[in-house]
């Protein structure tokens, strides 16, 4: 009685030691598997960051870059050139961008229209639809006759028409769309017998060196 009394001591004993090692095995292997989920968690959230941060420090120095570039852009306009129109064309003068390029399309001999275009860096082929930073017109056509040819224009609200002045001189601004090819904006001056027009062929590019040129148009009323 005492042995098999014993045995069961021994036994119960063995039984709880299992169940304490199977508890604590499986402890064990949680703590284990939560380390290892804990650990590729983490991995993966740092990978995240690091690809966030990488993604906004290349973002930041690109922006930065074309912020650099289009100052650099800018200080190059600087300082300008003169652009001067023939004597007997008014004598129209104006400032513009030491980048940009001049080409008179005719040399006036006998009369006839003044015709002068600019552009960055080259002039490409003159044409109606060609773009242009700059064309300039002076034309043997009184004022009225010039401008009265946008009025459809103005009327149907493709172009808006207002008026200003640069140094002294009156014009009339158009800005839209001259044609299906140019959006631009333009100035018109009365000259004596002859109208000057100055136009930008595209506005979303070249507003802000246009509204400076014009600031510094002059001409012999």
């Amino acid at each position: 009685m005492a042995t098999m009394s014993l045995h069961r001591k021994e036994s119960g004993v063995i039984s709880g030691l299992l169940i304490s090692v199977i508890g604590l095995s499986v402890l064990v292997l949680g703590l284990g598997s939560f380390a290892i989920w804990a650990f590729v968690s983490y991995n993966e959230a740092k990978g995240n960051v690091d690809d966030k941060i990488a993604i906004a420090v290349a973002q930041a120095k690109e922006d930065q870059g074309n912020i650099d570039e289009e100052k650099y852009a800018e200080r190059e306009k600087t300082p300008t050139k003169t652009f001067k129109a023939p004597d007997d064309y008014c004598g129209l003068t104006f400032q513009y961008p030491k980048t940009w390029s001049e080409y008179w399309s005719e040399r006036i001999t006998n009369g006839g229209d003044f015709k002068a275009f600019l552009n960055p860096g080259y002039v490409p082929p003159v044409s109606d639809s060609q773009q242009f930073a700059l064309r300039v017109t002076i034309e043997q056509r009184d004022y009225d006759s010039v401008t009265n040819q946008y009025n459809n224009l103005v009327q149907s609200g493709k172009l808006t028409q207002s008026t200003g002045a640069s140094n002294g001189q009156d014009y009339m601004r158009l800005t839209g769309d001259f044609s299906s090819d140019i959006r631009g904006d333009a100035v018109i001056y009365r000259c004596r017998d002859k109208t000057i027009t100055v136009r930008t062929d595209a506005v979303g590019t070249f507003k802000s060196d246009f509204d400076t040129l014009v600031a510094t148009i002059k001409f012999n009323a």
